[in-house]
């Protein structure tokens, strides 16, 4: 064997290694924490409306507008919203135009699946949701049934629902909006709806309707804030924030308010 090839076997893996950590050490420093502290301000992107977790109501803005206000007291910033009604309109995270110019979080219905794990850190989860099923009266089948699709929380798993109802011979009808879809099923267009489950219930009580979980089968998700790629330094925060939180009780009277119970897929269910 030549001296050179002694040498690489040698001392190949060192140089790899050594390259590396060069490497690492020439990527930009994350300034993600010290950006909001210089600025004072804490921006959340979240829909203009999506109740439990955002509403149009001062007293009760939602779930994740009061939590995003209690972490802000927490960081010692000032919470600035970019309401945007791309996230209210569209499931595909690709076509909200979110950017780290507009906001260093995301709310309002953001879930810990592996598609939102592919482009936004997460926080510890607060709530669990899924697919829940609503109509004017309880559903014991689904089978034949026309039913509205009102989905528009990125994360959840769209395939498996459909096959799910496609399997119940279910008809679906997917409408974009929560007005649309409130209206076709209290006219009886539609038998009943499937939509997010916290979205589910809270239309349910403005409707007086039954809500349920679609199946038991179906996957349920834990409900997070988003946070861009490599800021740690300010997730760090942010977690520490959520889990202090949880401890002195903040977390559930912030539930409680809004009749969402982190034990279960969606309130009231």
């Amino acid at each position: 064997m030549s001296r050179y090839k002694r040498a690489l076997q040698t001392f190949g893996p060192v140089t790899a290694v050594v390259a590396l950590l060069v490497g690492v050490s020439t990527l930009p420093p994350d300034t993600s924490l010290r950006d909001i502290q210089n600025v004072g301000t804490l921006r959340a992107c979240v829909p203009t409306n999506y109740p439990p977790l955002v509403t149009n109501d001062p007293a009760a803005p939602g779930v994740d507008i009061e939590i995003l206000s209690a972490v802000s007291a927490k960081l010692n910033v000032t919470l600035v919203l970019s309401p945007s009604a791309e996230m209210g309109r569209d499931f595909n995270p690709l076509n909200w135009n979110l950017n780290r110019a507009k906001c260093q979080i995301v709310a309002g219905g953001v879930v810990a699946s592996s598609q939102t794990r592919s482009f936004l850190e997460t926080s510890p989860s607060y709530a669990q949701t899924g697919w829940a099923i609503v109509s004017k009266e309880p559903l014991p089948t689904l089978e034949g049934k026309t039913l509205g699709a009102l989905t528009l929380v990125s994360g959840l798993n769209r395939i498996e629902l459909a096959g799910y109802l496609r399997n119940q011979q279910s008809t679906v009808r997917v409408v974009p909006t929560e007005a649309a879809f409130a209206d076709n099923i209290n006219s009886g267009t539609f038998d009943g709806g499937v939509t997010e489950a916290l979205l589910a219930s809270q239309l349910a009580t403005e409707n007086n309707w039954h809500v349920a979980p679609v199946s038991d089968a179906l996957a349920s998700y834990p409900i997070v804030l988003g946070l861009w790629k490599g800021d740690l330094t300010l997730k760090h925060q942010v977690d520490a924030a959520i889990l202090d939180m949880k401890a002195d009780g903040t977390m559930d009277a912030i539930l409680a308010k809004y009749g969402v119970n982190q034990q279960t897929t969606g309130a009231s269910l």
